[in-house]
């Protein structure tokens, strides 16, 4: 049980590094105002950020995201694993339904941690007034938001980011599932490695795609507030006023970018779990074994 835990906080390290650039491109792109927008799409975005801001701005924000995914994925394997033992057979339907119930329980720290990480991401863009460096770090913005509004204020997108979460994560686990059971992954197979990087990566895009357009509007509340200005009463309100303004199309911005990083990012991600798993478990099993066979020995030796 513990080690689902453990492999869960790995994952998540690994996660991170790998796909913290493309999460800030996708924030940038998401929130950027439509009359005069500052980036003409994904590979823009990039160039701007490491010509303005050096190949740091790019890493805006990992520091919530890196103590947060911690935690995050800890418990959203932790939580996964276990209640697939609950729920008896390993079925794809089980499956979905571990995934979602994961992703339920993971929201507690993962609203407050994307908040900091969009926020963060923010400093540096004008029509967000916030040209200035506003936040030391991804703590420090979490408790001046605290100051000032309380609770609410760093739970702020919490309603938006359970929409989006529960059923990503029932996909997000179903997908490697079927996937996994597709290909054949077994521990002595040579070619485990390429297979579990592939489901892995993707199990978060078909995770993404299902849940994107909450996504959208979840980065635009925590967005809304920074500088002092207040766009939107509520989600259907931020819902309304983005259709108006940008058409259908604007629940689809930062997709691509979100794409690009999520191959990457769940492959390291489930391949470095299941890895982690698959070896610490066979090794469990080994001393098992010995230890009965040692345990055998002696009684056969007393006899």
């Amino acid at each position: 049980m513990a080690l689902d835990f453990v492999a869960g906080c790995l994952g998540g390290v690994a996660g991170v590094l790998v796909g913290h650039p493309f999460d800030t491109v996708k924030v940038r792109l998401q929130v950027q105002n439509s009359n005069q927008p500052r980036y003409r799409g994904t590979v823009h975005c990039f160039r701007s950020i490491i010509r303005q801001e050096s190949i740091f701005g790019l890493y805006k924000g990992i520091g919530s995201p890196m103590m947060g995914l911690t935690f995050i994925n800890a418990i959203v394997f932790g939580v996964q694993g276990n209640t697939m033992r609950y729920l008896g057979k390993d079925t794809p339907l089980n499956q979905f339904l571990a995934g979602a119930a994961a992703g339920g329980i993971q929201c507690v720290i993962c609203c407050p941690m994307e908040l900091a990480k969009t926020r963060m991401q923010l400093q540096g863009m004008g029509e967000y007034q916030v040209k200035s460096k506003v936040y030391k770090n991804s703590l420090d913005c979490l408790i001046r938001i605290y100051k000032k509004q309380g609770i609410c204020g760093i739970n702020k997108g919490m309603v938006t980011t359970i929409f989006r979460e529960i059923p990503a994560f029932g996909f997000y686990f179903l997908t490697y599932d079927c996937l996994t059971r597709a290909l054949h992954c077994e521990p002595d197979d040579s070619y485990i490695i390429p297979k579990l990087l592939f489901a892995g990566g993707m199990s978060g895009i078909a995770s993404w795609i299902s849940t994107y357009p909450i996504d959208v509007i979840k980065s635009r509340m925590q967005a809304d507030g920074v500088g002092g200005i207040n766009q939107y009463s509520g989600i259907m309100d931020c819902i309304r006023q983005s259709y108006q303004k940008e058409g259908w199309q604007v629940f689809t911005k930062g997709l691509t970018s979100t794409l690009l990083r999520a191959f990457p990012v769940n492959a390291a991600t489930f391949a470095t779990v299941t890895l982690f798993l698959m070896y610490t478990r066979a090794d469990d099993d080994c001393k098992e074994l010995e230890t009965a066979s040692a345990s055998a020995i002696q009684q056969h030796s007393s006899l």
